[in-house]
């Protein structure tokens, strides 16, 4: 079986079923997000195997429940996709899933007491990633649901894992020993100071880059061509 069907090349693609709609279809902004943020996870997870510091116990825990969610994630794509098959649906269990797993870690972090930066380890920073990839998919299932059938279970899932991959990047810097970086409202926008400004070091130019550079220049001297001039701190 070839990858290429040449059958979208007209901007049409096939739902479940074998209704043709435009690439633009809400169903199709739908499904393509879920499947954008099941790229995301994996991203973050790829940080794991690649052997980061940190505990590994906590390392493998956030590992074995994200793998999870990418399955789930690709039985809710099929159901956007127009699925009626209930493999593909979304259960009370896959949200007792994330809400269990948010409540685990919940208590092995600090209290939330301001806005949380996206930012910390590369693991942290990917799952943030995911995160509002994740809330991005989560509204074009909302505007799906303005004009189509969508199940309750599914809109709270898409809720739900937001805040199930925020709390996954606030114990993935806890893994790695990396604090959480609050956000802070500042009284006045940093400026730097005209009136003595320290210059940035310069490295002494290469002499053999030097000689190369003055040999190629033009000599004559005329106005048609640039003087090389090197400065040295």
């Amino acid at each position: 079986m070839k990858i290429y069907t040449k059958t979208g090349d007209k901007g049409e693609t096939s739902l479940f079923g074998g209704k043709r709609v435009r690439k633009d279809n809400l169903r199709v902004e739908a499904y393509g997000a879920v499947d954008e943020t099941n790229a995301y996870i994996g991203f973050a997870r790829a940080a794991i195997h690649e052997g980061p510091s940190g505990s590994r116990e906590v390392l493998n825990f956030i590992d074995s429940v994200l793998e999870p969610v990418q399955h789930k994630l690709f039985a809710i794509g099929a159901n956007l996709a127009g699925s009626d098959d209930p493999k593909y649906s979304v259960e009370d269990s896959d949200l007792e899933f994330l809400e269990k797993s948010i409540d685990k870690m919940d208590e092995q972090v600090q209290p939330i007491k301001a806005f949380i930066l996206p930012f910390g380890t590369d693991l942290s920073s990917r799952l943030h990633l995911a995160r509002v990839v994740s809330r991005n998919a989560e509204r074009r299932i909302v505007a799906l649901s303005q004009v189509e059938s969508v199940s309750p279970n599914l809109l709270a899932y898409a809720n739900r894992l937001s805040d199930f991959l925020f709390t996954l990047a606030r114990f993935a810097n806890k893994a790695e020993g990396t604090p959480d970086v609050a956000w802070r409202k500042e009284t006045k926008e940093p400026v730097l100071s005209t009136e003595k400004q320290e210059k940035l070091p310069v490295k002494p130019a290469d002499s053999a880059l030097v000689q190369q550079a003055t040999a190629s220049s033009p000599k004559n001297g005329n106005g048609n061509g640039h003087n090389l001039k090197v400065a040295s701190s």
